[in-house]
This record gives C-alpha cells, structure tokens and sequence, in this order.
C-alpha cells in the first residue's frame, strides 16, 4: 500500500466514522428515554438542592 493510497483510505473511512459517530451522538441525544436525564442536567444549575 503506496501513501497516497493509505491516505485516500483513511480520509474517505474516516469521514464514514465521524459522521456514523456524529449519528450515534444525535441518536443518543434525542432519544426519548433519555429526556429526563437531559431534563435534569439542564436544571442542574438552577436547583437549590447541593448534593455533596
């Protein structure tokens, strides 16, 4: 494998990974199960309750 050919195929499967990872991320982000984990880390700051 000559260099120009390792680096076409680490740009091309390269983006493939960070776009299905990107996915991944937006997936695990709205999924509904998580709603109230979000919910609650969004609150976070404005809770009086200091949890030690």
């Amino acid at each position: 494998m000559t260099f120009a050919q390792a680096t076409h195929f680490a740009e091309t499967w390269g983006l493939a990974l960070a776009l299905v990872l990107f996915l991944a991320a937006v997936l695990y982000a709205v999924w509904p199960n998580n709603r109230d984990t979000f919910q609650k880390a969004a609150h976070a700051p404005l809770s009086k309750d200091e949890d030690e």
